[in-house]
């Protein structure tokens, strides 16, 4: 038997895109709660009234006029608010999970529900005694909390008034939250992650064309300081629980290929996943910036002056596990291409022996077992797999079924690779398969690109009954779980 009988098997969400109540309980505003619906084709908005009280949208990674400031406006359709609404059906939800036979769930803490604004002096009670009924819910069924503290949604106050990330007070203003939640939480949460896919601010300037020369460089500003804050935490957590298991989460694993042998695509390869992977983890698995960075800073003309007290707190708060998403791979090359793949954060030229999914995500099971053994033969640290699954368009059949015998055979295939890692020697310690319960696309904001063992009736516009249903892939997935690993069929 491949997994080892502890394994901890489950399934991911985030707070932003699946827990709705955006405005009870005392929650404050979020950044993403001014983020309106988008599709595969139409871009997601940010709304915001102008210096003259006018309202506007803008793409959600333009800059905003001068003087404007981001608010909820009348007439959009903003996802986020009401997600499935988690909030009101938390123990329904648990308790699906737990028919499956949960040992863990991924979640994240919205940081507006514990400080409304982040700055505040106390913590919001309504929102600590939420995750409380929430971890009270999960230990009723055995099932262990991952918790992401920060999951792409801070308070819009931070980021209007102190200009987000760029400003190292949010450092300070970041390790009082995780301090607040590792005192608030111990004995009911063992495991932690500081930022999700913190690397994914790296992969911005390939993504999108034209992207600002001054965005570039604020972005390693915002990712020294987030690693610091998270190195920080990750020390204060094991101060207060030395039980306590913290581990950094990195968008997409080391599985990109040359498109061409050509050396230079080699070399392409080597140096991408150098600049927009291993440059954030190599910090906080090993404690300090890698030997390349110089040549990366060089490129981007990046001075950032980093002290000796913050190569100290790197060095004292390296992680204890890495996580990361896989969902499947991408390609690079030097040559001239037009057949384009999508995928999470990470564009480039289809690879012609994959499929690819309506999405333009690649499948590709073989990735799983590449990544992880690249990520242990360079680590040697615990490694759990806390995002993977597949979107798709799935019906609601008249009699209340969902087939999706996609979504089996995507984490059929998946586990297969997982297995075969485990076999090389990996210290593969989880999987949580993202969006386990249906929930909003984070780069669509759609309902309709789904990924769950369970299906929420909601639609894009918003309208829907949220009832649940269990899909075929639920059943599959108990299967699965109940014989760890070994009953694929």
């Amino acid at each position: 038997m491949a997994f080892p009988k502890e394994f901890l098997w489950g399934g991911a969400t985030a707070a932003n895109q699946f827990e709705g109540g955006w405005n009870e309980g005392g929650k404050g505003l979020a950044d993403t709660d001014v983020r309106t619906a988008g599709t595969v084709t139409e871009p997601r908005y940010v709304t915001y009234i102008d210096k003259d009280g006018n309202p506007g949208k803008a793409n959600q990674f333009e800059k905003l006029p001068e003087g404007a400031h981001r608010a909820v406006l009348e007439g959009y359709n903003y996802p986020y608010h009401e997600a499935v609404d988690f909030y009101h059906h938390y123990k329904e939800d648990i308790a699906l999970m737990a028919e499956m036979g949960f040992k863990v769930y991924r979640m994240s803490i919205a940081w507006t529900r514990i400080y409304p604004k982040g700055i505040e002096e106390e913590a919001n009670q309504e929102g600590l005694d939420f995750y409380h009924r929430v971890f009270d819910e999960l230990k009723k069924y055995g099932i262990e909390p991952l918790v992401t503290i920060f999951h792409y949604d801070m308070p819009l106050y931070l980021e209007e008034t102190l200009g987000g990330w760029t400003n190292r007070e949010l450092i300070d203003l970041f390790v009082k939250y995780a301090t607040t939640l590792f005192k608030e939480y111990k004995g009911k949460v063992k495991y932690w992650l500081t930022f999700n896919e913190i690397n994914s601010i790296m992969m911005m300037k390939n993504l999108f064309k034209g992207y600002p020369e001054e965005n570039i460089k604020s972005d390693f500003v915002i990712l020294h300081n987030q690693m610091v804050a998270s190195a920080k935490a990750v020390k204060v957590a094991h101060e207060i629980d030395s039980n306590y298991m913290v581990g950094c989460m990195i968008a997409g694993g080391p599985s990109k290929y040359p498109l061409t042998s050509d050396p230079k695509d080699v070399l392409k390869v080597q140096q991408d996943l150098q600049e927009t992977v291993y440059y954030a983890s190599d910090v906080m698995v090993r404690g300090e910036y890698g030997y390349y960075c110089p040549r990366i800073w060089k490129k981007y003309n990046i001075d950032l002056n980093i002290s000796e007290e913050d190569k100290e707190i790197l060095r004292n708060g390296k992680v204890d596990m890495l996580t990361y998403s896989q969902y499947g791979s991408g390609c690079a090359t030097t040559h001239e291409y037009t057949d384009k793949a999508g995928g999470n954060l990470d564009m480039g030229p289809k690879n012609p022996y994959l499929k690819y999914t309506d999405w333009g995500w690649s499948l590709d099971a073989d990735a799983m077992q590449i990544s992880l053994n690249e990520y242990y033969s360079r680590y040697q640290i615990p490694l759990m797999i806390v995002e993977n699954g597949i979107g798709a368009n799935d019906v609601l059949e008249e009699d209340g079924s969902i087939h999706d015998p996609y979504r089996i055979e995507y984490v059929r295939e998946n586990v297969k690779s997982m297995a075969k890692a485990i076999e090389d020697g990996v210290n593969l310690i989880g999987y949580t398969m993202w969006g386990c319960i249906d929930l909003v696309s984070a780069s669509t904001g759609e309902m309709k690109k789904r990924y769950g063992f369970v299906y929420v009736d909601k639609n894009n516009d918003g309208t829907g009954t949220l009832k649940r249903y269990r899909k075929d892939s639920f059943y599959w997935y108990k299967k699965c779980i109940e014989s760890n690993g070994t009953d694929l069929d």
